[in-house]
């Protein structure tokens, strides 16, 4: 039988992962894994447990949201050969679920996770050196999709972004910066920028998600210049987050890269993965190709 270290946040899903427990160890068992269980006791807890103790076993399978597997790939990261990662999403969001094509239903993820699920490698990046499996973002609207109050989600649905994303604006000056990308450079200023490698951010399915590949090597790469008007702004976000099929005002840029330089007089806040990722102002973004296996759905 081979060894299975399962880390899983228990305060994930307002306490749905300790509610989940028995169950999921029980798909362990019977897939023949012999299980070592560590509930995280802070936050980093994941990053450090997965780093000092993975190398002992075959599989990792974490559960929790976003914010859980982000700290667990950083930890992998850290290794020479890290082992196959498995994911039990548990979460308000999810956006690496919709992306790996897992179920939300515990049990059912855990099947996957474990055992039906194919174990591929993908892309895995990192922002002056700090891991991020999905997204790493700046601006005025890097928070508007988590921060979004969820009877606003449910009630006016993607405009329910546009709403929030105005609202910010007035509190958010633009950043002048230079952009240089795969032996290209763009200067201009932005009101927001994203490097993604996602089917889904922030519950929504970022532009040209048609595109996304997860092991080519390449983000998606979106930036929004800061606007003439409102009206502009709002035709924008209307196409940042595909409510309109196109961008008619001009203030989107986007484009594929490995790997990217961010240029600015000043320190530059940035997210990872829905998370603090530091400030800085020369930020550099390379993506990892196939640095990581991970488990995901048919």
């Amino acid at each position: 039988m081979n060894r299975l270290l399962f880390i899983y946040n228990p305060a994930s899903g307002t306490g749905q992962a300790k509610n989940a427990l028995a169950p999921v160890l029980d798909v362990f068992t019977k897939a023949g894994w012999i299980t070592t269980s560590y509930p995280t006791q802070c936050k980093g807890d994941a990053a450090r447990t997965a780093r000092e103790l993975a190398g002992q076993f075959e599989r990792v399978i974490c559960a929790g949201g976003d914010g859980t597997l982000s700290e667990v790939v950083s930890g992998l990261m850290e290794l020479q050969s890290p082992p196959p990662l498995g994911y039990i999403p548990f979460g308000s969001t999810n956006d690496c679920a919709t992306t790996l094509k897992l179920p939300r239903k515990p049990r059912e993820a855990a099947l996957v996770a474990a055992g039906t699920g194919v174990s591929d490698p993908i892309d895995i990046g990192r922002l002056n050196g700090k891991t991020f499996i999905y997204v790493a973002a700046f601006g005025a609207f890097t928070k508007v999709a988590y921060d979004t109050p969820q009877d606003l989600k449910n009630t006016f649905g993607h405009l329910a972004y546009i709403f929030a994303g105005i609202a910010s604006l007035p509190t958010i000056a633009p950043y002048h910066m230079k952009v240089e990308y795969d032996g290209q450079t763009l200067e201009d200023e932005f009101y927001f920028g994203m490097v993604s490698n996602s089917q889904s951010i922030g519950g929504i399915k970022p532009p040209k998600v048609d595109r996304v590949v997860l092991d080519d090597g390449l983000f998606e790469v979106t930036l929004v210049k800061k606007p003439l008007n409102l009206a502009d702004l709002t035709d924008g976000l209307q196409a940042l987050i595909n409510l309109s099929p196109a961008d008619r005002s001009g203030s989107l840029v986007q484009f594929q890269a490995s790997s990217l330089t961010f240029t600015s007089s000043q320190p530059i806040p940035w997210t990872l993965d829905g998370e603090f990722g530091g400030s800085q102002p020369v930020n550099r973004v390379v993506n990892c190709q196939k640095a990581l296996r991970v488990v995901h759905g048919a």
